[in-house]
């Protein structure tokens, strides 16, 4: 057999393989198989430069906002744009700074534009930020779960245009974790800055599909809308898999912790660590008295992570680093399995659920911590969510922009 008559075999091999893997397969795969490369809005600049052109600026944007390998600020200053304000949100401009810790004023080394800090002292650009600014541009890339602060950051800035007649655009990024809807959606009795709005822990859309449904929602303080404009992500659907090419904050260092992170992230309300102050962050758990554990990790102080939970204390647990990706994407699902097996056998109970009760903030409501309080299985507790998820559904379908 000629060498062209064996390559002829192989692909016939090939292509008959793909067909009967079936549509799920398919899907799934889509990252190996596209030709069609994902294009984020921000390198879009053909669509957006000539609507900023003559305008004064302003920026929300950290170290993921970039343009190939050109941060988004050095783009628009090195083709003219003027440039007035740049708004920094959690973990700050540059994204190293720890979690919750304030943000504060600085100016940008390179070009000396004023650094305004929105995650510290206040949420939301005051009418002194917004003074002579005709547009406001959001570039972050979020990961999709309803307890990453990026979108609220969004929305605050949306309710300030919309108060001082500023028009907000939104350069789009893909959702890592956009192929699937999942939780207990938000009580108005758990709103905080890390769960603002009725929606799901894991809620299935970009931010400009987001800022849409902000805006067409009135969730806008007095129900006001903004001017809003979406730059689209180009090659993209939401069952395409994205990897990022900069970590999105300090303790999500690659696309398996980004998987893992909506529902490792409910440990963050209890007594275990979840890795922070090691290298594997959101990829292991566990706590200095756990029985069962089989595997052991330390956690200490580092940039990102300072005085970490159980710092400098040998905590045993499991890891799931060597989780194969293919799985953690076709499950397409929360899994409460780890968090409920971990309560199980946690040698004391009563000591599982941290006392300020940022376990139900993260959860959007005190019936999942009572539900695994009791003893309630993950069909049971899964079951519980149904309705509320497809009232959910509904209304996302009015907002999205991509393919589902």
């Amino acid at each position: 057999m000629t060498m062209l008559s064996k390559l002829k075999v192989v692909l016939v091999i090939l292509f008959f393989t793909i067909i009967n893997c079936g549509t799920t397969q398919l899907t799934y795969s889509a990252k190996f198989f596209d030709t069609e490369k994902i294009v984020v809005g921000a390198e879009q600049t053909a669509q957006y430069l000539p609507m900023l052109q003559g305008k004064n600026v302003a920026l929300v944007v950290n170290q993921t906002s970039t343009v190939g390998t050109t941060h988004l600020v050095d783009t628009l200053y090195n083709s003219g744009i003027q440039i007035k304000a740049i708004f920094a949100p959690e973990h700050g401009f540059r994204g190293e700074a720890d979690r919750g810790v304030d943000i504060a004023d600085s100016k940008d080394e390179r070009t000396n534009i004023p650094i305004i800090s929105i995650y510290g002292k206040k949420k939301k650009p005051s009418s002194k930020d917004l003074a002579g600014i005709d547009l406001v541009v959001f570039d972050i890339q979020d990961v999709g779960a309803r307890f990453y602060t990026y979108i609220y950051t969004m929305h605050y800035v949306m309710e300030a245009c919309a108060e001082n007649d500023v028009a907000f655009m939104v350069l789009d990024r893909p959702n890592p974790n956009g192929h699937y809807v999942d939780g207990p959606m938000m009580k108005d009795k758990f709103k905080s800055f890390i769960g603002l709005h009725p929606i799901p822990v894991v809620h299935g859309m970009t931010v400009g599909e987001y800022a849409q449904m902000i805006n067409g929602q009135g969730w806008l303080k007095d129900e006001k809308k903004c001017k809003l404009d979406v730059v689209l992500c180009k090659n993209y659907d939401h069952k395409k898999f994205y990897e990022l090419p900069i970590k999105p904050s300090p303790n999500l260092p690659n696309i398996r912790s980004i998987y893992l992170y909506p529902s490792l992230c409910f440990f963050e309300g209890t007594a275990a660590s979840v890795g922070r102050g090691t290298d594997t962050q959101f990829q292991v758990y566990g706590h200095p008295e756990y029985p069962l554990g089989v595997y052991e990790f330390k956690p200490v102080s580092m940039p990102g992570a300072k005085y970490p939970v159980h710092e400098n204390k040998l905590c045993k647990g499991y890891s799931l680093v060597n989780s194969p990706m293919r799985e953690l994407q076709k499950k397409a699902a929360l899994d409460l399995n780890y968090v409920i097996g971990f309560y199980r056998n946690f040698p004391d109970k009563s000591d599982f659920f941290r006392e300020d009760n940022f376990f139900d903030l993260l959860a959007g409501t005190d019936e999942l911590r009572k539900q695994i309080e009791a003893g309630k299985s993950e069909a049971e507790i899964r079951a519980s969510w149904q309705t509320g998820l497809d009232e959910f559904k509904q209304v996302r379908k009015q907002y999205l922009l991509y393919k589902d």
